[in-house]
């Protein structure tokens, strides 16, 4: 049996994650849509009037996904984290940037305004240090940075080992967006 390396790629929607696990396709990395896992294992909602998005039961799914046991995987979702993973590449954005992608998506305000608040406030942080999460995370800012430089910081990170301090530790140096509004 060949060994098994499987990493969420996670973040804000808008932060270029589908983008990102294209980029590591061509890696050898094969992928997997959250949308497509929930909805396989019955684990997606219907469609929300409101906001036009489907919600993903992720405890459910956790609980009935078997990952797989062997190859590259990626697993492209803003609530990947929560899967049963190797390790966490959280991608992060400039909430002003990522207002012109969302709007360049089609979100409405109401939409685009509760992501950016999300980014701004670090919503994935604070999951991640709420269900004391143990796995490895990078951290990427993927505001002024091509996909290229993303998918070498990933490489490096994977071939060094996956290095990371504690989690309590990264949640403290993270990119902060609201200190740097007040700079």
């Amino acid at each position: 049996m060949t060994e098994r390396h499987l990493l969420a790629i996670s973040g804000t929607p808008g932060t270029g994650k589908t983008q990102l696990c294209d980029a590591l396709a061509s890696h050898g990395w094969e992928g997997l849509r959250l949308a497509d896992l929930a909805a396989e294992h019955g684990c997606l909602g219907d469609l929300d009037s409101d906001d036009g998005a489907a919600p993903v039961d992720i405890h459910r799914l956790e609980e009935a996904w078997t990952p797989p046991s062997e190859g590259r995987w990626l697993v492209d979702g803003h609530l990947a984290h929560f899967l049963e993973v190797d390790a966490i590449v959280l991608l992060r954005c400039s909430p002003a940037l990522l207002r012109e992608r969302l709007q360049a998506r089609g979100y409405d305000e109401t939409k685009i305004n509760a992501n950016a608040e999300w980014e701004l406030t670090a919503g994935h942080w604070s999951e991640l240090l709420e269900f004391e999460v143990a796995t490895p995370v990078l951290e990427l800012n993927t505001t002024h940075r091509d996909t290229d430089a993303l998918v070498a910081d990933v490489m490096v990170w994977l071939n060094d080992g996956l290095p990371h301090a504690p989690l309590a530790e990264q949640a403290a140096s993270a990119i902060d967006w609201l200190k740097e509004s007040f700079s």
